[in-house]
């Protein structure tokens, strides 16, 4: 996490931290076109790391509402062995890409949409469930990343 601190630090973003061993960095820019810095951010970590390395940007703002968006009930997301996860998308999906993963849901697995999030209730241990993030990139038709909401939690809180 320091190598990746000092990879974003000499492209001239300022205030970089990173936050838990999941490729969560905070920082502030001068740029204020966000897709330019996330492009910016690929580049140079391909020219340096040697593999594309897809990166989502949030404003602090845009995490706060993701952490304290409820969508699903109270008693869901705090039922034993329940847990939520967040996928960070480049682009709110169209209707049709929305009924594509929705139609996945099942007693296991629920989905939920709010702008370019994708929220994943999970009824069960991450072994047993049947789907992953690479299908929900196909049915989408792009990528994303996912974070535990507690997580994401956490990233509002500190910041």
């Amino acid at each position: 996490m320091d190598y990746l601190r000092s990879l974003l630090e000499s492209l001239g973003l300022l205030n970089v931290e990173t936050f838990i061993a999941s490729g969560n960095v905070i920082f502030d820019s001068r740029t204020k076109n966000a897709a330019s810095v996330a492009r910016k951010i690929e580049k140079h970590l391909k020219e340096m790391l040697g593999y594309e390395v897809i990166t989502f940007i949030r404003t602090i703002e845009e995490v706060a509402e993701v952490a304290k968006h409820k969508p699903f009930p109270e008693a869901e997301l705090t039922a034993d062995g329940n847990v939520l996860y967040v996928g960070f998308l480049m682009a709110e999906p169209d209707k049709q890409a929305k009924a594509k993963l929705i139609s996945l849901s099942n007693e296991v697995n629920d989905f939920h949409f709010h702008g370019r999030e994708l929220y994943w209730l999970r009824r069960t241990q991450a072994g047993e469930s049947e789907y992953a993030g690479q299908l929900f990139e196909k049915k989408l038709c792009q990528p994303m990343t996912f974070r535990n909401v507690t997580t994401v939690r956490k990233i509002a809180a500190k910041y």
